[in-house]
Formats: C-alpha cells, sequence, structure tokens
C-alpha cells in the first residue's frame, strides 16, 4: 500500500500492502483505469481453475480470509512472501483498488489484479519491512456475499511502537458454498482532511 503526514498511495501506496501499501505507478504497459471506465470485456465470475489450491484454514471463514491476506503481505525485508496462498485467496477476476492522490488535485483510484499486485509488491517487499495488521472489523452478510471494513495499521518493523500509516481496507467476500473468496479489496490510507471515524476503530462487530 510513500506516505508523507499520513497521506498514503498504500500498494499503489502499500503496493498494501496491500493490500493488504508501497508502489504507486504500473510498469509500462501495465493496466491502469480510472474507476469510471471499467474493462470492456467483463470479468470471469467463477473461483480460477488454475488458482493455487488454497489452505482450508485460511479461507473457511470471513476471519480466517482476512487474517491469511494480511499474514500473506507481512514480514521483515527480504523475506520472500508466500505469493502462491496469497493467489489462492482471490476469485477469478478479482481486483486490489488503492484510492490515491491525484496529481490534478483530489483522489482517483488505480485497478490491479493479484498478478500485478504481486508483480509490483515484491520488489518493495524485498527491500522494505512491512507489517499490517487489523485494530477492527464491521462486518456485513447476505446470503453469499460478505462486505468488511478492515481497519489497518501498517509498519516497517514488527516491533515498532507507532504505524507509519492507517487506513481502512474494504473486502468484498464471496462463499461459494465450499470456502470464501476474496472479490474485492478497496481501500484508502487515513489523512489529516480525513480521519478514521471512531466507530471503525472500535473492536470487531
Amino acid at each position: 500500500m510513500r506516505v508523507g503526514k499520513r497521506e498514503s498511495t498504500t500498494l499503489a501506496v502499500r503496493v498494501a500492502a496491500l493490500l493488504m501499501t508501497c508502489v504507486t505507478v504500473p510498469r509500462a504497459g501495465a493496466t491502469e483505469r480510472q474507476s469510471s471506465h471499467p474493462p470492456q470485456t467483463p470479468p470471469v465470475s467463477g473461483p480460477a481453475a488454475a488458482a493455487p489450491a488454497a489452505n482450508p484454514a485460511d479461507v473457511g471463514s470471513i476471519e480466517a480470509i482476512l487474517h491469511a491476506a494480511y499474514d500473506t503481505i507481512s514480514g521483515p525485508a527480504g523475506q520472500q512472501r508466500d505469493w502462491n496462498r496469497f493467489r489462492s485467496l482471490f476469485v477469478s477476476g478479482a481486483r486490489l483498488i488503492p484510492v490515491v492522490p491525484n496529481p490534478q488535485g483530489g483522489f482517483r483510484t488505480m485497478l490491479f489484479s493479484a498478478d500485478e499486485y504481486v508483480e509490483h509488491g515484491d520488489p518493495y517487499f524485498q527491500k522494505n519491512g512491512f507489517f499490517e495488521h487489523e485494530v477492527a472489523r464491521r462486518t456485513e452478510r447476505y446470503g453469499s456475499m460478505a462486505q468488511v471494513f478492515s481497519t489497518y495499521e501498517s509498519r516497517h518493523g514488527a516491533a515498532d511502537r507507532k504505524p507509519f500509516e492507517r487506513g481502512i481496507n474494504s473486502f468484498q467476500l464471496m462463499n461459494d458454498g465450499h470456502r470464501w473468496w476474496i472479490v474485492t479489496i478497496f481501500w484508502q490510507g487515513e489523512t489529516s482532511d480525513s480521519p478514521i471515524p471512531k466507530e471503525y476503530l472500535q473492536g470487531v462487530h
């Protein structure tokens, strides 16, 4: 998920890691779309046939899949992340979407597939420690879908007293009858103009 005065581009400043902050500009040829311009080809809605098999313990509940998402992107500089585990959490066509500052003013979105997140995030994690964990959660569920506002704190070292960033990851999840999948992670880092409301800092609901 760079940060100045808590203003971030988490994966896109965080990479995030994300995921769930750190790289702000895609490589030449990478896809970058404004939210008002959706892809011309509808995304596949079913689980990815070629996705790595998930550990059942990672996808058996909402709490488990969120924990796995944070765990896969966290670690000291140079520690290779388990990207197969990361990919196994996402449905085919899933997107990771940071809200980032717009050079012309205001904000804009950037869109990453899980593979694009890995491509841009891995070089950052090789050089930088990154630890992100959930500090509060609000969940709404209907049928096979769930929406989770997951408040996060990001640190460069696991023992750092203060996070270098806070923000909210909005997870959209789907249960196919056998397991949970991440459909979207949509996030924004906290800024001085947009502090996190207290209701999103109070426990797990």
